[in-house]
């Protein structure tokens, strides 16, 4: 992918690692070792794969921006998504890590940390909710509705151009408010 980009462009500015895949909601103690190595090797192992390929293009040409999809999941614990939410936690603690490791040589890591939003992962989540459940879960959302990809988006687009470009390692929530609750 890296080698594709950086043949028809040139250099690769930007990157937004936006690996993830849930979990079908089960206890620690019944998450299968198979299930918890799958949700780990998508949503962290996918991440610093990308990652590793991203920052030997953007050290080689002194610059660049990385962005890593977290979760809220990530900042909070969720009863029946441990192997979720580990995975999400490593997702920062490897931003955090790379931001630190390589903001000397000009690369800015970061991460966004959505809560639920309108995708086609989150209506899989619902999709066997009744109804009312899926209401009582907007009515806990302080701004009433579920995110839209294109308000993770533009946090994404915002973290990634020089606006931002004294934020590094920090893990944002694009949460509607939830975590101010």
């Amino acid at each position: 992918m890296i080698e594709q980009a950086t043949a028809r462009y040139g250099r690769v500015d930007a990157a937004f690692n936006n690996a993830g895949i849930n979990s079908a909601g089960a206890s620690l103690l019944d998450t299968s070792d198979d299930e918890f190595d799958r949700i780990i090797n998508v949503n962290l192992r996918g991440v610093w794969n990308c990652m590793k390929a991203e920052l030997r293009c953007m050290i080689a040409q002194g610059s660049g921006a990385i962005v890593n999809c977290s979760s809220i999941g990530g900042m909070v614990g969720s009863k029946g998504r441990s192997a979720y939410s580990a995975s999400k936690h490593g997702v920062i603690g490897l931003t955090r890590s790379a931001a630190l490791e390589y903001a000397p040589q000009g690369i800015r890591i970061n991460a966004v940390c959505p809560r639920m939003v309108n995708t086609p992962m989150a209506v899989a989540v619902t999709k066997n909710y009744d109804p009312e459940i899926v209401k009582a879960m907007v009515a806990r959302e302080p701004i009433e509705r579920f995110g839209e990809a294109e308000e993770i988006a533009a946090a994404v687009v915002w973290l990634c151009t020089t606006a931002a470009s004294f934020v590094v390692g920090h893990a944002m929530a694009v949460d509607g408010g939830f975590l101010a609750q």
